[in-house]
């Protein structure tokens, strides 16, 4: 595994209650049929970064890959939409530990 996949947005305050409950009963629940699976979450309490930043990695970098070219994704993709703002996602190089990635809407340009 080369590869990871980093998702950073975020929530839309009046949407908290449906997030959650999107990402915890559909989001990730499709995301692992299609080969993706969430290592880690982590959440900005301080700072000029988006609040949530997700971690997901695969068997391998094919998967991962083809994982993103699929229907599932396209759609669980667009409805985490409806729930956040400021989306980016970046496939980067696996680095052990906390790897994060600066957001083209940052002010930290």
């Amino acid at each position: 595994m080369n590869l990871k996949l980093l998702l950073a947005y975020n929530v839309k305050e009046h949407r908290l209650d449906d997030y959650y409950r999107f990402v915890m009963q559909e989001f990730l629940p499709r995301a692992e049929q299609i080969g993706l699976v969430m290592r880690v979450g982590w959440q900005t309490v301080y700072g000029n970064y988006p609040s949530r930043l997700l971690e997901f990695m695969s068997e391998d970098d094919q998967t991962l890959r083809q994982a993103l070219q699929t229907d599932t994704w396209d759609s669980i993709e667009t409805k985490l939409g409806e729930f956040v703002t400021d989306y980016e996602r970046r496939t980067v190089l696996h680095r052990p530990g906390f790897q994060f990635f600066i957001p083209q809407h940052s002010q930290l340009n």
